[in-house]
């Protein structure tokens, strides 16, 4: 878990930084917990930037606890100082009882009033006594009983909406016409499934992990050709790739793989 680096785009400018499974009674509610750290220098900066999970999160951050909307973008932050933040990746299930119209929410953040969440939470990380795992874990453990007191069960959408997160994150997934067959439900069911628990469409769903995928593996296969790539990731041509990813991240494919490892 914690070397998954998939939707960080520069990997070397993190700080430090943990990916966390959740406990099995959360496993309905989080695909994972995160938690970066950082004690920078004196006028250092580390620009991160982040092509994020097409879900939505629950941030504890020191300043306030937040509920952050499913992303359309890359987004960037410029850490400066020390800081910390815990965060959970919600699986879709657990967003209707938090987010009850997420596509409201998408590029947004909510603040949400939890003032004993924020105390408990900060407590474990600021610890003075506790190893790293220790005070990560005493935080994990904080956000997993708020999120356990507030998520139910999943029923029949609910689960619906997890099994159509795992069809979406699985690389076979190319289109959405696959999908219908492999969950045993109507496309049009399966698109009113990704409005009300995830906020975004099948297809920007499919483009964001494909993308996820194109930009790691140019990170860690230099070997690999830009067209072959595009191929395997199920685009027409390399063309339709290299377009779509300039017009995601910013740069063309080229220019990304010659700046990912610095």
């Amino acid at each position: 878990m914690a070397e998954d680096r998939r939707g960080v785009l520069y990997p070397g400018r993190l700080p430090e930084f943990h990916r966390i499974a959740p406990p099995p009674e959360l496993a309905r509610a989080v695909r994972w917990f995160w938690i970066p750290e950082w004690d920078l220098p004196p006028g250092t900066t580390s620009r991160q930037e982040v092509l994020a999970f097409p879900a939505c999160n629950l941030v504890v951050e020191p300043d306030g606890v937040t509920l952050v909307g499913p992303p359309t973008r890359r987004s960037e932050r410029v850490l400066r100082g020390s800081g910390w933040a815990v965060g959970a990746l919600l699986l879709p299930a657990a967003v209707p009882s938090l987010a009850p119209e997420p596509a409201r929410l998408r590029d947004a953040v909510a603040p949400l009033d939890e003032p004993a969440l924020l105390a408990r939470v900060a407590a474990a990380m600021r610890h003075p006594t506790a190893a790293g795992a220790e005070r990560r874990a005493g935080a994990v453990a904080a956000v997993g009983a708020w999120l356990g007191a507030r998520v139910p069960e999943p029923d029949a959408d609910g689960q619906l909406a997890n099994e159509l997160a795992a069809a979406l994150a699985d690389p076979a997934v190319t289109r959405v016409d696959q999908l219908a067959p492999r969950l045993h439900a109507s496309t049009r069911t399966l698109q009113r499934t990704a409005t009300r628990c995830f906020g975004l469409s099948l297809h920007a769903m499919i483009r964001r992990r494909r993308l996820q995928e194109g930009a790691e593996r140019l990170r860690e296969q230099p070997e690999l050709g830009i067209a072959a790539l595009a191929a395997e990731l199920g685009y027409a041509d390399h063309a339709h790739f290299s377009t779509d990813f300039a017009a995601l991240l910013g740069v063309t494919p080229s220019e990304y793989r010659a700046n990912a490892t610095r």
